[in-house]
């Protein structure tokens, strides 16, 4: 090749190496700042729409745990009413049992067959307001059977049909008690127990729904990371790598350039 002083081939290499390593060196020192070897869709446009979209799928996650916990406490509310109730009809078939020892007629003027009978209508008065106040975040389960209204639903997943209907489906046995009797009592508290299974069975189930839903969350997260997170112990060293060549790259564009100087002593 001719020795030119207008075009120095050398120095135009050498740029080139050089713009090119200083291109992956602003590359890595990104992927070091960011820990992210896909920090935006100019890095990898198809990785970058993906991790986007799984990002969403994981933020709506957050959506469908809050609405698992906000059913799931509307049962256990429900759940711990019910528990008052039991505890109640309980203490009333030992009354009813109190009473009827009284015989088949009830006693006049009997201060403690009074008192028997006084304890047994508090504690349908305590039913009735416990099934009452058994509400949560303006739900209750109890009076929404009576009413007739749908099951409440709750989202269990990203899917507009991923839905888990909590309460009754039907009327639920409400505690009636016509006599002081303590087969009645005995025939409320079987009915009643059959309504804290279905809640217990629900309360259990949303439990395992929401541990579902945590650990599908934290397999979004994993899966971006495997996506779009840098291997920085790798991108540590390809660091180095490049500063290292780029002070190279910078010593040869300068010797390129100085051999135009060497043309001078040829003319003197």
């Amino acid at each position: 090749m001719a020795n030119s002083i207008n075009t120095n081939y050398g120095a135009q290499i050498a740029l080139q190496n050089l713009n090119a390593t200083n291109a992956a060196l602003n590359t890595a020192q990104n992927r070091v700042n960011t820990g992210m070897k896909v920090s935006s869709a100019k890095d990898n446009g198809a990785i970058f729409a993906i991790a986007t979209n799984q990002r969403a799928d994981m933020a709506a996650m957050d959506a469908v745990k809050t609405s698992i916990q906000r059913g799931q406490s509307i049962v256990d509310v429900a759940l711990a009413a019910g528990e008052t109730v039991v505890a109640a009809m309980t203490e009333m078939k030992a009354i009813a049992v109190a009473l009827e020892g009284f015989g088949d007629t009830p006693p006049t003027d009997n201060a403690s067959y009074d008192a028997y009978k006084a304890d047994f209508k508090a504690l349908k008065d305590e039913i009735t307001k416990a099934l009452a106040g058994a509400k949560f975040d303006g739900v209750n389960l109890f009076t929404a059977a009576d009413s007739g209204t749908a099951q409440p639903k709750v989202r269990t997943g990203l899917d507009s049909t991923s839905t888990y209907a909590i309460g009754f489906s039907t009327t639920w046995a409400n505690p009636a008690f016509a006599d002081e009797k303590a087969s009645t009592v005995q025939t409320q508290i079987e009915a009643f127990t059959t309504n804290l299974a279905t809640l217990g069975t629900q309360s259990k189930s949303m439990e395992r729904q929401l541990n579902f839903a945590s650990k599908l969350q934290d397999a979004f997260e994993t899966g971006i990371g495997n996506l779009v997170d840098a291997d920085l112990a790798k991108e540590s060293a390809r660091l180095t790598a490049l500063q290292t060549k780029q002070q190279l790259g910078v010593q040869a564009l300068s010797i390129a350039n100085s051999s135009s100087q060497m043309l001078l002593g040829l003319f003197r």
